[in-house]
């Protein structure tokens, strides 16, 4: 009797721990589900395309393009491709380009020639540009290391959900931020402009903020997001000209609905020339005022520095892993959350607000010292990182190192919030 009551209480045991496994693998499904979901609901539109007014064009448009995309006027780049092999890449307008007693490439690098002979960036390249005659970039810094504007790119499927939610982080300092979808259609450019040139490592430090502001909210934005600013140094790389990005309203990609501004719902502006006109170009005061205020709350990016203490920083102000602590308000907190503790921590996402989220995850960033390195030696920094991120988010869990978990206590603990460790 004794033994059948045993049976059957390891029956109904067994039952239990399958429901409960079933029950687990469709919250996962359903979290799956519910990103999907999410991802398609704001997903850019193009059933309602209308092809937007670029085709005329005028000097007061040339003069309103040029007023607005402003940067080196002594050399700009142009869209090449080799008809054989299909390889295509932006280089500087030369007039001695494969002029062979002059031209040395690929041998000789464009801003290392001494026959250089660069055309400037003027309203004969702007009508080619517009007139679909040719598709050109320009280098945002200038000689004296100043922009005019500053500009954010983003691609991967989750590009207009990201550069929505940067427009909204804009929004709530008062600027305008213009969106353009990029010449492929898969990707974006986010434009902020100044009504004077403002000096390229406080146009960075607006635009650090700016990201690190919208991570909050949006804790899926990628750490990556910190190595898509134009210019994408403080200071001109020795002898190069910084990076270049492509100008919109190029004729070809427009006539594809391409390289246009776009509203919220993705839809691109009846009239882009009104629309660009509309823009307000920031004021420099306004700049190092937002810029001040971030510097001051700690806010300008949420990722410690690798191998040292920050200068004039507080040590009271420090976690355990030597990052800075500055606590921010968040609302909807949980008594606790849940964590498994394997070859990584992860931490079930499910009911802890983005912004927490975000803390947790910059626990486990810090800013790549061969990055500033390469700057300080005006190197350029193609291909390396600002920051490096040890966190990924993966079917409803948020994972970190082992290690950052003391850092993790110290930040729950200011919180209030609990944590359950299996």
């Amino acid at each position: 009797m004794a033994n059948d009551m045993a049976d059957e209480k390891s029956i109904l045991e067994d039952k239990i721990r399958h429901i409960d496994e079933q029950i687990s693998l469709l919250e996962k499904l359903k979290t799956q589900y519910q990103h999907k979901l999410k991802a398609l609901e704001i997903r850019p539109t193009t059933t309602t395309f209308q092809k937007p007014s670029c085709d005329t064009i005028n000097d007061e448009k040339v003069a309103l393009f040029q007023r607005y995309f402003r940067g080196r006027d002594s050399v700009y780049a142009h869209l090449w491709m080799n008809q054989k092999s299909g390889k295509k890449g932006y280089s500087p307008v030369c007039k001695n380009e494969w002029v062979r007693t002059l031209c040395k490439k690929p041998r000789v690098k464009c801003s290392e020639c001494a026959n250089q002979a660069f055309m400037s960036f003027d309203t004969t390249a702007v009508k080619r540009h517009l007139l679909g005659n040719d598709v050109i970039g320009i280098y945002p810094m200038t000689e004296d290391e100043k922009c005019y504007f500053l500009a954010f790119d983003f691609d991967k499927e989750s590009w207009f959900a990201d550069i929505n939610a940067l427009r909204q982080s804009c929004e709530a300092l008062g600027i305008d931020m213009c969106v353009e979808r990029s010449r492929s259609g898969n990707g974006g450019h986010g434009w902020i402009f100044f009504d004077e040139p403002v000096p390229a490592f406080l146009a960075r430090q607006l635009g650090t903020h700016l990201i690190t502001q919208t991570m909050s909210e949006r804790f899926e934005l990628d750490m990556k997001s910190y190595d898509r600013l134009f210019p994408n140094q403080d200071t001109l790389p020795k002898g190069g000209f910084g990076n270049l990005i492509a100008l919109p309203f190029q004729k070809e990609a427009v006539d594809k609905g391409n390289s246009v501004f776009i509203d919220k719902q993705g839809n691109p502006y009846d009239d882009q020339w009104r629309y660009l006109s509309s823009i307000a170009q920031v004021p420099f005061v306004r700049v190092r005022e937002i810029v001040d205020m971030a510097m001051a709350n700690n806010a300008i990016m949420d990722a410690r520095f690798a191998g040292g203490e920050a200068e004039h920083e507080d040590p009271w102000l420090r976690l355990p892993s030597g990052k800075k602590r500055f606590k921010t308000e968040i609302k909807n907190l949980p008594s606790s959350i849940q964590a498994i503790f394997s070859n990584r921590l992860f931490i079930k996402a499910d009911n802890i607000p983005a912004p927490l989220l975000n803390k947790i995850r910059h626990l486990a960033a810090f800013q790549n010292p061969e990055f500033y390195k390469k700057q300080r030696m005006r190197f350029s920094t193609h291909a390396t990182p600002r920051v490096i991120c040890c966190a990924e988010f993966d079917r409803g869990y948020l994972s970190i190192p082992r290690g950052c978990l003391d850092d993790l206590r110290t930040l729950l603990d200011e919180y209030g919030v609990g944590i359950d460790i299996d």
